[in-house]
């Protein structure tokens, strides 16, 4: 009778952009992702060399290196998509972007393709901590941790 009184939760989900499995956050060993200095989220350990747009929106940055990515989807979300630990030090090398920044995209487009064993045989973690740079203007952000997943799967529920 009085459901107008309850308040509907509003949340988002975002998906993979990559196919492997989630880990927890904390469980980075960079202190930057780890103790979420950049925001909240999921981390990824990639089983192929593809990203995939997570969501529709805007690429905000495609790195000159092209070892991450940040993007703003058409609900505000700040993204970043960043490749393995310390792979800036790469310099490009055993990466290829397919977008720029500007570049309106829809889930599921290709935005970087990456050499996996290469950034391993370098000596590099190719853990990928997905992020909302965004945190604070949500109420909660939570990963979705210990999980296989295909890119386009669910990894990261936003309450608003």
């Amino acid at each position: 009778m009085f459901s107008f009184l309850k308040k509907k939760e509003e949340g988002l989900m975002v998906a993979s952009p990559i196919k492997g499995k989630t880990v927890e956050l904390s469980q980075v060993s960079d202190p930057t992702f780890g103790e979420c200095m950049l925001g909240k989220g999921v981390a990824i350990l990639p089983a192929e060399g593809k990203v995939y747009a997570p969501a529709d929106g805007e690429i905000s940055m495609m790195f000159e290196t092209h070892h991450a990515v940040s993007m703003v989807t058409t609900e505000g979300i700040e993204l970043l998509i960043h490749i393995g630990l310390e792979t800036v030090a790469l310099k490009g090398d055993g990466f290829e972007a397919h977008v720029q920044s500007g570049d309106q995209v829809k889930k599921g487009d290709l935005l970087l393709s990456m050499d996996l064993e290469n950034i391993k045989a370098a000596g590099y973690d190719i853990i990928s901590p997905i992020v909302v740079c965004n945190t604070d203007d949500y109420t909660d952000v939570q990963g979705i941790p210990l999980k296989q997943v295909s890119a386009g799967d669910q990894i990261i529920k936003i309450t608003k």
